[in-house]
């Protein structure tokens, strides 16, 4: 039995994602607010995880803080960032405060004299930059769990739609295989470690053993309940890539901490 994905696919997506160094995050805002959480983020964090001043330019994402109504400064700030086409997560006391150019979604509410939610506001970059989010995480630790866990959910409804989506058994293996590829490299990025064919190979190698795996497992399955092959194809990718991903978690979890 073949390989489900071919090699030269495999060592395209090792280049794609070893020339993905990250960009740092900036914070800025209320100035006193933005110099605490500044800190609290750059805790554990590489060197220029976490930039020193607020300037948008280059970064991954910029956390801005508004403690009131956004002042003429404040706006001129956002603008900037969104000519630099930088995303932008807002702190704001107020939950009605409309907020130039920045999404409804990407919003977090704080509240005074309880802290910075310092959960929440890594979930909402995690959700605002996908993907990118992964060497960010590599470089702020602090952002990890939240990227691990959206990186798990979307390549999980992924690959669930591609299972629902491809009607003939077998045909969807190499494209849901190449996304578990993807998830766990994202995954072993975003805690740390180097993105190299080397490094890498022992799980590279599980994976298409897993995938083998799943090829067979719809098999069976679709020989029991052939009427409803779809929402059998499509429950087997989701469960497979969730579970691969959510293990890989607690091994990263469990292994010595990366900076």
């Amino acid at each position: 039995m073949g390989l489900p994905v071919r090699l030269g696919l495999l060592r395209a997506l090792l280049q794609e994602l070893s020339v993905d160094t990250g960009k740092p995050l900036a914070v800025g805002g209320a100035r006193e607010l933005a110099g605490v959480l500044r800190r609290e983020l750059a805790r554990e964090a590489k060197p220029g995880g976490v930039r020193s001043d607020d300037s948008p330019e280059g970064a991954a994402v910029l956390v801005y803080i508004l403690a009131h109504e956004p002042s003429p400064e404040d706006e001129a700030a956002l603008a900037r960032a969104r000519r630099a086409r930088v995303p932008i997560v807002a702190l704001a006391g107020r939950d009605e405060l409309a907020i130039p150019h920045v999404l409804a979604t990407d919003v977090v509410p704080i509240r005074p004299g309880q802290g910075f939610p310092l959960e929440e506001i890594a979930r909402v970059i995690a959700a605002r930059l996908g993907e990118e989010a992964a060497p960010l995480a590599a470089r702020v630790p602090l952002l990890r769990r939240a990227v691990g866990g959206q990186l798990i959910a979307v390549f999980s409804r992924k690959n669930g739609l591609v299972g629902a989506a491809v009607f003939v058994p077998g045909a969807d293996l190499p494209v849901l295989t190449l996304n578990q590829l993807r998830l766990l490299l994202r995954l072993e990025q975003a805690y740390g470690l180097e993105v190299g064919p080397r490094e890498r190979l022992p799980e590279l190698a599980a994976t298409l053993v897993a995938g083998l795996g799943l090829r067979e497992l719809a098999r069976k399955l679709l020989d029991r309940v052939p009427v409803a092959g779809w929402a059998v194809q499509s429950a087997v990718a989701y469960a497979a890539t969730r579970a691969l991903g959510e293990a890989a978690v607690r091994r990263l979890e469990a292994a010595p901490r990366r900076h």
